[in-house]
Protein backbone atom coordinates (compact mmCIF):
# COMPACT_ATOMS: atom_id res chain seq x y z
CA UNK A 1 0.00 0.00 0.00
CA UNK A 2 1.39 3.29 -1.10
CA UNK A 3 1.51 6.27 0.02
CA UNK A 4 -1.12 7.66 -2.43
CA UNK A 5 -3.88 5.78 -1.38
CA UNK A 6 -2.84 6.07 2.74
CA UNK A 7 -3.21 10.08 2.87
CA UNK A 8 -6.92 9.79 1.49
CA UNK A 9 -7.59 6.77 4.03
CA UNK A 10 -6.32 9.14 6.82
CA UNK A 11 -8.21 12.25 5.39
CA UNK A 12 -11.61 9.75 5.48
CA UNK A 13 -11.29 8.53 8.91
CA UNK A 14 -10.68 12.24 10.03
CA UNK A 15 -13.49 13.78 7.87
CA UNK A 16 -15.39 10.87 10.15
CA UNK A 17 -14.37 11.70 13.36
CA UNK A 18 -15.22 15.24 12.75
CA UNK A 19 -18.88 14.55 11.50
CA UNK A 20 -19.55 11.34 12.94
CA UNK A 21 -20.77 12.88 16.46
CA UNK A 22 -22.91 15.38 15.02
CA UNK A 23 -24.84 12.98 12.58
CA UNK A 24 -25.56 11.09 16.12
CA UNK A 25 -26.13 13.66 17.76
CA UNK A 26 -29.13 15.08 14.89
CA UNK A 27 -29.89 11.43 14.39
CA UNK A 28 -31.37 10.45 18.14
CA UNK A 29 -34.74 8.73 16.85
CA UNK A 30 -34.04 5.09 14.76
CA UNK A 31 -36.49 5.70 11.89
CA UNK A 32 -34.86 8.96 10.80
CA UNK A 33 -31.19 7.60 11.50
CA UNK A 34 -31.84 4.75 9.32
CA UNK A 35 -33.73 6.71 7.02
CA UNK A 36 -30.46 9.21 6.63
CA UNK A 37 -28.03 5.91 6.91
CA UNK A 38 -30.18 4.48 3.71
CA UNK A 39 -29.45 8.15 1.94
CA UNK A 40 -25.73 8.21 2.37
CA UNK A 41 -25.94 4.19 1.89
CA UNK A 42 -26.85 5.47 -1.71
CA UNK A 43 -25.16 8.02 -2.55
CA UNK A 44 -21.92 5.86 -1.83
CA UNK A 45 -23.00 3.31 -3.53
CA UNK A 46 -23.13 5.50 -6.91
CA UNK A 47 -19.95 7.18 -6.39
CA UNK A 48 -18.58 3.59 -6.15
CA UNK A 49 -20.57 2.45 -9.23
CA UNK A 50 -19.23 5.46 -11.47
CA UNK A 51 -15.73 5.36 -10.19
CA UNK A 52 -15.53 1.67 -11.20
CA UNK A 53 -16.84 2.42 -14.64
CA UNK A 54 -14.19 5.57 -15.14
CA UNK A 55 -11.13 3.56 -13.94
Amino acid sequence: MGLEEIIPAIALVAILILVLPEFLNTNIKKKRFLKNLAIWGIIVLILMILIYFII
